[in-house]
């Protein structure tokens, strides 16, 4: 498991949104969503959010009766999204895994026994898209990969909702690995300092949306943060300096390549396919590349909230890179990057910064 998410649901509006907000953090297909929950808990409501999110034009049903459906994902029509919640943040139709064409199968296992349930469901297992289970208590699937998501009532009046969901789709280091690849980087001191601050910034910023209703992958943002500048001294090109022998190892291994894209690659290389998605846009580039999924607009803008080891204003954050890069002036890029950075702010936060 990579990570857990709690998120309560005081309204139906609130599912639907929470539903909206998973297919902006999804990095791997095929995937398999397990729904567990009573009856009337809101997993279909749930499911007809996240196929909103998905880009699917159609509106998702329960299978009940023919105990399965397929639905076309058309992530890459924005024009197809119609969301009935005008706080809704427009998080981006581009996603991770590359991939047109995909489908998504909706299942239910209501009405059948747990024999016929484990039978329906071995018989998709090859299935190439997103699969969707309700009713998966029915199977024994605690272990299988794939995102396990529990809706139950909090009230005795059966009003109010809560979620939590378990990640098991994608590979997460721990904290000794990133310990070791800093020792074997001969990482500097303050890069270090820096990437922990924007680590746990990131991770606030996280729960802080989990109280909006909106589903993000705290511990994930947080390895992110810990890791995103591994190679930042690949960037360090002055011909005046001789650098130590093991930063010429990683210039070798990774030659004309700017941290970003060197740290994604070396995250590919060790396995860590998700985290390397999130944390190779995380840069100030021009032109500013796509950030489709929330961990990767999270990642970015805690950076850009981060000054070596102290959580500051966009504007602070601007004022130092215009002194420290620019020599006190201001460019055009950057310019359009404190547009950027304040355009996500807005985005993730359109009620106010509450830090």
């Amino acid at each position: 498991m990579t990570g857990t998410a709690h998120i309560r649901l005081p309204k139906a509006k609130s599912t639907t949104f929470a539903g909206v907000s998973l297919a902006s953090s999804l990095y791997t297909v095929p995937l398999t969503l397990f729904l567990r929950g009573n009856l009337g808990a809101g997993k279909t409501t749930f499911l007809q959010g996240f196929a909103e999110g998905l880009g699917i034009r159609e509106r998702l049903t329960s299978p009940t009766y023919a105990l399965e459906q397929r639905y076309t994902v058309e992530l890459f029509d924005p024009l197809s999204i119609h969301s009935p919640l005008p706080a809704l943040p427009q998080w981006g139709r581009c996603p991770p895994w590359g991939r047109e064409n995909i489908e998504l199968l909706h299942i239910d296992l209501y009405r059948i026994d747990p024999k016929e349930a484990k039978d329906l469901v071995e018989s998709s297992d090859d299935f190439q898209g997103i699969r969707c289970i309700e009713w998966s208590e029915k199977i024994s699937e605690k272990e299988k990969t794939g995102l396990h998501i529990d809706l139950k009532f909090e009230d005795h009046k059966n009003t109010e909702r809560s979620l939590d969901i378990q990640f098991h789709d994608i590979a997460l280091p721990s904290r000794a690995q990133i310990e070791t690849w800093r020792k074997e980087t001969a990482l500097l001191k303050p890069i270090c300092k820096h990437c922990d601050t924007v680590g746990r910034f990131a991770e606030k910023i996280a729960h802080t949306l989990l109280e909006r209703g909106v589903i993000v992958r705290p511990e994930t943002v947080r390895r992110a943060g810990e890791l995103h500048d591994l190679l930042r001294f690949l960037d360090f090109q002055n011909p005046s300096l001789d650098p130590p022998p093991v930063w010429k190892k990683w210039m070798a291994q990774y030659p004309n390549l700017k941290h970003e894209a060197a740290c994604a690659l070396f995250l590919r290389e060790q396995g860590f396919d998700a985290l390397a998605t999130i944390i190779e846009p995380h840069g100030l580039m021009f032109p500013s590349p796509k950030r489709p999924t929330i961990e990767q607009k999270v990642l970015f803008y805690a950076d850009k909230r981060t000054i070596v080891d102290r959580v500051v204003s966009i504007d602070e954050r601007f004022e130092d890179f215009k002194e420290r890069y620019g020599k006190g002036k201001v460019s055009s890029k950057h310019t359009q990057w404190y547009e950027e950075v304040c355009a996500i702010e807005r985005e993730l936060f359109p009620e106010g910064v509450p830090f």
